[in-house]
């Protein structure tokens, strides 16, 4: 006679699927909000142009309703961050534009950090766990090499301005980051970039002038191609990128130091083996 399973297994597989789906809602509800934001026109307004038409208006209510102005800021840098939405870049500007290059770097700091938590939390309740069980043997020493050297790590990824920022909160999550470690290496690591880009947008309306001084100029020497253009290119030097990058190596130079110690005679690493 066929054995009947017992009745308390039914619940459990049920609890088990809605713990599931459970897991995955945060994740959805980031998804669609990105692509409700999208659909919905408002990437228009993330533009230089936008905001440099809005400029005196945004800057009479801010000068108006400071403290408000400065919580919207924040709410929308926070809101932007956790949707993955691209303008960061461009949103810090603003912030430094509005607020003053010190004041508006400091609020972006903070909400750029609160952000990329909310990202990295969803991300490891949602797809940390599931991952870790389907890697192959490359991706698990990928994982143990990234938990050994987290810090360094961490602060070469956001230092360094060639990888996004969007990426730089998903894959830590996935990889078994500590959350206080993403944390502070977060928050640490956007300072450089956020308070020069956000001192250039305290500058902006000298941009501005500057840019139609050599429009007028082209145009008065009788040039063809003359165009007034400003985006958030023109406010970043090839030297500043530079500058982010060199910081970027440095952070990551004890990873490379114990590497070398590692593979000299003597040393404790594998290079010693036979």
């Amino acid at each position: 006679m066929q054995a009947v399973p017992p009745i308390t297994e039914i619940p459990a597989t049920g609890a088990s699927r809605s713990a599931n789906w459970k897991r995955f809602l945060p994740m959805a509800v980031l998804v669609a909000g990105l692509l409700a934001f999208l659909a919905s026109g408002a990437p228009k307004y993330l533009s230089i142009d936008y905001l440099l038409q809005s400029r005196t208006q945004l800057a009479a209510f801010t000068s108006q309703h400071m403290v408000l102005a400065l919580l919207i800021y924040a709410a929308i840098y926070v809101g932007a961050v956790a949707l993955s939405i691209p303008g960061a870049l461009l949103l810090t500007i603003a912030g430094g534009f509005l607020f003053g290059g010190w004041l508006g770097g400091s609020v972006t700091v903070v909400s750029a950090t609160i952000g990329a938590v909310l990202v990295f939390l969803i991300t490891r309740s949602s797809l940390g766990e599931p991952l870790a069980r389907r890697t192959g043997p490359w991706i698990e020493r990928l994982r143990e090499g990234f938990k050994e050297d987290a810090p360094s790590y961490m602060l070469f990824l956001r230092l360094v301005p060639v990888f996004p920022f969007w990426l730089v909160n998903l894959a830590p999550a996935m990889l078994g980051v500590p959350l206080t470690t993403f944390i502070w290496t977060t928050f640490l690591g956007v300072i450089p970039g956020t308070y020069a880009y956000s001192l250039a947008g305290a500058g902006l309306d000298s941009v501005v002038m500057a840019q139609k001084h050599a429009y007028e100029a082209c145009l008065a020497a009788g040039g063809l191609g003359c165009k007034l253009s400003i985006t958030p290119a023109s406010l970043v030097t090839k030297e500043l990128i530079l500058g982010f990058a060199a910081i970027g190596l440095a952070a990551l130079l004890p990873v490379l130091l114990k590497k070398w110690r590692g593979r000299m005679p003597g040393g404790s690493g594998t290079g010693t083996e036979a």
